[in-house]
C-alpha cells in the first residue's frame, strides 16, 4: 500500500454526530478511539466538554460542527456556535456552508458567512483553530462545486469538505478530484460522507483528500491490519 497505518490514521476524523448518542455511550466510543492516532474526534457540539476531557494528553483533536446539518442558521448564530465550541476545547469545526444561498449565486453572502466562522474560530483560538467548510456536494453541480470551493478558500477556510453524511447523498471521488483541482495543494480536502470501508477511504486519498470523515475509523483500520498481514 501506499500509505501506512499510521499515516492513514493521521489523516481520519473518526465521527460521532448520531442524534441518538448521548454522553454514556459517547465516552465509551470515545476512550475506544483515543488511542488510535486519529487526526480528530468530530463529535455533537453537546459533547465536546467530555471529548476535550476525555482527550487530554492525546495527539487527536477535538472537533465538532457548526451551522449542522443544514447550513442555514443565521451567520451571527454560526458565529457565535463556533466561538463557544473553540471555549469548550474544540480545535477544529466543520461548518456548513449556506448552500441556498450558493444555488442563487449570492456568492458574496456565502463568502461573508464562512469569514465571519472563520475569524470567530481565529480570535477564540487565538490562530490555532481549523475551519473546514462543508459544501455539501450531493445539492451541487460540478461548476457549483468549483465556485464553492473557490469561495471557501477566498474566505480563509482551511479545509473544503465534501458532505454532512446527512445530505441527498456522500462523498464521491469526482468532488474530490474537482476540489482539490481547484484548491491547490495547500488548502485541506476533506472526504465524508458514506465512507465505511478500506478501500472507499484509500479511493478518496487516492483522488486527493488528506482528511478522512468517517464513523468507521476503527473498522478502516482494521481492515488495513488484516490486509498488511495476508
Amino acid at each position: 500500500m501506499a500509505i501506512d497505518r499510521a499515516a492513514l490514521a493521521a489523516s481520519i476524523d473518526q465521527t460521532l454526530l448520531k442524534p441518538t448518542v448521548g454522553f454514556k455511550a459517547a465516552a465509551e466510543w470515545i476512550e475506544q478511539s483515543s488511542q488510535l492516532g486519529f487526526a480528530s474526534l468530530c463529535v455533537s457540539p453537546f459533547l465536546v466538554p467530555v471529548t476535550t476531557q476525555l482527550l487530554s494528553g492525546t495527539s487527536t483533536k477535538v472537533c465538532s460542527v457548526c451551522g449542522f446539518p443544514l447550513g442555514y442558521s443565521m451567520t451571527e448564530s454560526k458565529a457565535e456556535e463556533a466561538t463557544h465550541l473553540v471555549n469548550l476545547g474544540c480545535q477544529e469545526v466543520d461548518m456548513v456552508m449556506n448552500v441556498a444561498a450558493l444555488l442563487e449565486s449570492e456568492d458574496a453572502f456565502v463568502k461573508d458567512d464562512i469569514a465571519a466562522v472563520v475569524a470567530a474560530v481565529r480570535d477564540a483560538s487565538r490562530g490555532t483553530g481549523l475551519v473546514k467548510v462543508i459544501l455539501e456536494t450531493g445539492y451541487l453541480s460540478d461548476e457549483q462545486i468549483v465556485r464553492a470551493s473557490r469561495i471557501a478558500v477566498a474566505a480563509g477556510a482551511d479545509f473544503v469538505k465534501t458532505s454532512t453524511g446527512f445530505g441527498p447523498r456522500g462523498a464521491s471521488v469526482e468532488d474530490v478530484r474537482a476540489m482539490r483541482s481547484t484548491v491547490g495543494p495547500d488548502i485541506g480536502v476533506k472526504a465524508a460522507g458514506g465512507i465505511r470501508d478500506l478501500d472507499a477511504a484509500l479511493a478518496m486519498i487516492e483522488a486527493g483528500a488528506n482528511r478522512i470523515g468517517s464513523s468507521a475509523g476503527i473498522e478502516i483500520l482494521a481492515a488495513f491490519d488484516a490486509r498488511s498481514g495476508e
